[in-house]
Order: C-alpha cells, then structure tokens, then sequence
C-alpha cells in the first residue's frame, strides 16, 4: 500500500476534474451542515482529521455519483475514494460554492466565519442530529438575545440571513473565491491600516484561507486487488473505526455481488419517497436480507448468492408497497414522520407477503390493533431493535402470526392499552405523540385561527403544522422544569401563524378569544379540558393530569376500533 500526501485544495480540484470517483459500495452523502462546520472549525486550528483511503485500478467498476458535480476523467485509471466522502464532498461544496445534490437539495452548503471570534475554542459539537417530529419547533429555549450570545462565541456557524447581515461574519465560501481582503475589510467598516480591528482580520482571513493547504494522508491501495478484496477491506476499514451503521457495510458486500444494484435501491427510495416514507437505504437492505434469510440480521450477507440477494429484493419490494398501501389506506399514515420507527415498514412487509396480501377480517382488525399499540409504544424503539423486529419475524414465519406478535407486545409492555402514566415525561419524539396526531387529525381536528383541518401536507409558512405548547413555555419556564414544559400533554398541534399568534400570551386569555370566536370544538377535538381553574399557572399540573386521562381515553377508543 503506497502512502502519498495532498492537500485540500488538490483534494478539491481532483473531484472536480474527475480524478477520484466513487465506488458503488459508498453510502450517498449524509452529512448535515453542522457537521461540515465542526470540520471547517477543525481544520482551521490544524486539528487532526483522519485519513484519505483510495484504490487506483484500472479494472472497470460500478460506480456512483459524488453529491457534487464532476468532469469526465481524461484518465483510463480511476482513484476510488474508499474512506473520505463525507469530508471532501463537504470541502468540496464550501471551496467551490458547488451545490450539494442529494435527495432533492440542492444547494450549497452555506457556512460563515466570525472575524470576531474569541482566541480561545468553546465547545459547541452537535451530537444529536436526528430529525423526525411531527411539524417544526416553533420557540426555542433560549431567548433570540441568548441564542445571539451563544452564537457569538462560535468560530463557524451554519448562515442565517440575520448573520449574514451582520459585518463581522463573513461566507467561507466568498473568502475562498478570492485572495483579496478589501471587501470584507470594507464591509465589516475597517477603514485603513490604524484600525486597530485592521491585523486581526488579515491574519484571521489568512488562516481561514489556509485551510486550503492542510495536508490529508492518502494510502493507495495496490492496482492488483480485485473488487472483491477491495470490499472487503471497505468493510473491516469502516466496522474497526465504526464510522459506517451496519446496513451500509451489508450494502457494501451486497454491491460486490450484485453489479450496478445500487440503482435499484436508489430508484424505489425514491418511489417511497414520492409516497411520504422517506427513508434511508438501510431499510429497504435490512427488508431484503430478511425475505432472504427470514431474520433481520446482517451477519450472513456475504454468503448470500446473486440468486438470492436479487430473489430476496424483489419480494421486499413488492412487501414494502402492499406496506406503505396498507398504512395509507387503512390506518390514514401517510408519512413516515407518524411512525416511531422505519421497521414498521419491514413488520408489515413481511406480514403482507406471507398471506399473500389477502386477510381476513379477523387478521386485519388484530392486524391493526397490534399495529397501532405496538408504534404508540415504541415498540422497535426500546432496547434491540432488531432483536424485537426478529421476534415477530419469527412469530410470522411460524404460522402463530399475528397472535405470537400480539403476544410479543404483552411480553414487552405487559398490557395492550393506553394509560395516562404512559405518556408522562414523554417528548415530541415517541409514538404515543406521533398517535396523538393521528388521532386527533381523524377526529377532524383544526387550526384554531385558521380552521384548516390538521394537516402534513399543508403548504407555506403561515399554515405548515407546528406542535405547540398549549402553556407557552415562555410563561412556565420561571415556575416549572423543562422536562414538565415539553411534556407531550402539554402539546397540541397548530398553524405556524396561529402559533405565533398566541406566542407567549397567558392561556386564561387566549383560551377566552379563541372560545369567543370558535368555540369549545377547536379545543375538545385535540382533548384539551376546558375547566376555566386549569388555566391557571399554579393548577398546571393538574391540568397535565386530567388532560393525559382525556389523551388516553380518546387513543384507546380509536385503537380499538370503537
């Protein structure tokens, strides 16, 4: 294995020249903003950032498309980018201005550098980058003022359009198309060489710009591997360091089998997304081993033959669809947003293909129940996930079916009802919120200004569904802890304008003008009590009490089917 050295800059202009390409093993970019921030942040104090692993070949291998635009190569050797996507198609798309285009974005990724920064670092890496509630978060729990402070101690920042207004914060992508610091200079109001802010931002500019010609290892792997071996050494490279989930280590194996598959996996993710189940590859992979192995695990992928690796995929796909036919029509999901989890997808899939998508009205009313208990309860969503999907798997594969997997969720939660306890300390993330929305929407719920009916789908900013806090957390959050303020029985789901109609606004007040104009309805539909004493700051948690039995009650009803 040859060891070479190039810098960032090099790294950038041989992607866009079309000098490392990617293999079709690769996962497609996943990168948020924020973690191209923290990489920008790293590079630019000369923190260490890993190495480049590439295969040189000659051979012809199936490829996939970089997230960002590429020449053809005038080269008949081809560099395989093996380990390094994520951070050179970022590099790439902030030096270059290049929009990222992946699953229907595309646009640059937009980072600005504070010329203010402070000398020394502050700690702000962003662990938690899911995203998967129900509408948007309206208020945050900071005040515009502190979240403006926070901000100004930060080196790198995702733009904004209040940022990028302001002088000091300038974009890293407008400093890399020039070697002139006039404007920015000029911008931010430095006038002339006494300026004392004059030094500070020429070197700060500078060290922003060499960022360009910091130096990443690349180890080459040797032209006489064969793409079996290469896949191979993807796979250990990326299950030693942990960088790649399971599911893009399988596709890997499952690629250097099946030629050019990626494009099939890649085409009915986009089917499904067309339908409202937007999901990562990974699912559609799991799917696949598990018609072709009858469990959910990844472990004997690389002894699976092309026969049944193509065989396993076109039963999960014709799984998947009666899946996501089943959830539209007969329970009113039609986002993947209103499931706890994506293995639903893989439950039902298997399910439907082993009765042949025909049941009876007795397996489709238990069909449902256990359904609906089972996503209000997390039910792939506590300890192992895979360990639970393979105990319905099994329950299926039997023949017991839909009792076994009823029986599962008895095992699991000791009952199959709803009650109130279940949903204290629950956030907008777990499947009894998800169910709250669902329910509430088939009760016909509406915005309480508007009177649109609740909606997903719901387009603009004025009427897109948020969750809102039907106590303002601005008013409670000098009396009670934040863990009670976002307690899901404290959330009701709104338009964004009516959500900020109210704001911060007292509930003994805006509950009366909304009473006056509409009402009781609006409220009753999302099971909000009306008792005028619980409108008090001091009755809240009484008011979270009677409302959880209210929520309870209202999601057993439709559970059961009553």
């Amino acid at each position: 294995m040859a060891k070479a050295e190039a810098t960032v800059h090099e790294l950038v202009g041989m992607i866009e020249r079309g000098e490392i390409r990617l293999p079709e093993m690769q996962r497609r970019y996943v990168w948020r903003a924020t973690r191209v921030r923290d990489l920008l942040d790293s590079l630019y104090r000369g923190y260490p950032s890993g190495a480049i692993l590439l295969w040189e070949t000659d051979s012809s291998v199936p490829e996939r498309a970089f997230s960002v635009s590429q020449k053809t190569s005038p080269y008949s050797t081809n560099k395989l980018l093996l380990d390094g996507q994520q951070r050179l198609t970022s590099l790439s798309s902030v030096v270059r201005g290049e929009p990222i285009n992946v699953r229907g974005r595309k646009r640059p990724i937009d980072i600005l550098f504070n010329l203010e920064h402070p000398d020394s670092l502050t700690l702000v890496t962003e662990v938690n980058e899911d995203k998967d509630d129900v509408g948007d978060e309206a208020d945050a729990d900071a005040s515009e003022d502190e979240i403006q402070q926070r901000l100004e101690q930060m080196t790198f920042v995702v733009a904004t359009k209040k940022l990028s207004r302001l002088p000091h914060w300038v974009s890293v992508t407008d400093v890399f198309k020039t070697t002139s610091d006039t404007q920015f200079l000029k911008d931010a109001g430095v006038t002339g060489l006494d300026d004392p802010r004059y030094d500070k931002y020429v070197k700060r500019l500078q060290n922003l710009r060499d960022i360009a010609n910091y130096k990443y290892r690349m180890d080459i792997l040797e032209r006489s591997l064969s793409y079996e071996e290469v896949t191979e050494i993807f796979v250990r490279v990326n299950s030693l360091g942990a960088k790649l989930r399971g599911s893009d280590l399988a596709m890997a194996q499952i690629t250097a089998k099946w030629r050019d598959s990626l494009k099939n996996f890649e085409e009915f993710q986009t089917h499904c997304t067309n339908l409202g189940f937007d999901t990562e590859i990974g699912i559609f992979i799991r799917s696949l081993v598990c018609f072709a192995t009858n469990q959910s695990r990844f472990l004997t992928v690389n002894t699976l033959d092309l026969e049944t690796l193509q065989q396993g995929w076109k039963d999960a796909v014709a799984g998947i669809e009666y899946a996501i036919n089943y959830m539209k029509s007969n329970l009113g999901i039609d986002s993947i947003t209103l499931l706890s989890s994506p293995y639903f997808l893989i439950a039902l899939a298997v399910y439907g293909a082993k009765h042949n998508c025909a049941l009876s009205a007795q397996q489709e009313k238990k069909l449902r129940q256990w359904f609906l208990v089972a996503n209000a309860k997390g039910r792939y969503s506590r300890g192992s996930s895979e360990s639970m999907l393979d105990q319905d798997l099994g329950a299926i594969n039997k023949g017991n079916d839909i009792d076994g997997m009823l029986d599962n969720l008895k095992q699991q939660f000791g009952r199959l009802s709803i009650d109130p306890d279940d949903l204290a300390g629950r956030t907008r993330r777990s499947g009894l919120f998800k169910t709250m929305f669902l329910v509430f929407r088939d009760d016909g719920a509406k915005d309480w200004h508007t009177r649109l009916a609740i909606d997903l789908d719901h387009s603009g900013s004025q009427h897109r569904i948020q969750f809102h806090h039907v106590f303002p957390k601005a008013f409670l959050d000098k009396k009670y802890e934040p863990k009670q303020v976002n307690d899901i029985a404290n959330m009701a789901f709104i338009s964004g304008g009516t959500n900020r109609r109210i704001s911060a606004k007292d509930p003994a007040i805006y509950f009366e003008e909304i009473t006056k104009e509409h009402g009781d309805e609006l409220f009753e539909k999302q099971c909000v009590p009306l008792d005028e004493e619980l409108r008090s700051i001091d009755r809240y948690n009484d008011f979270l009490e009677i409302r959880r039995k209210m929520i309870a009650d209202r999601l057993n009803i439709f559970i059961n089917d009553k």
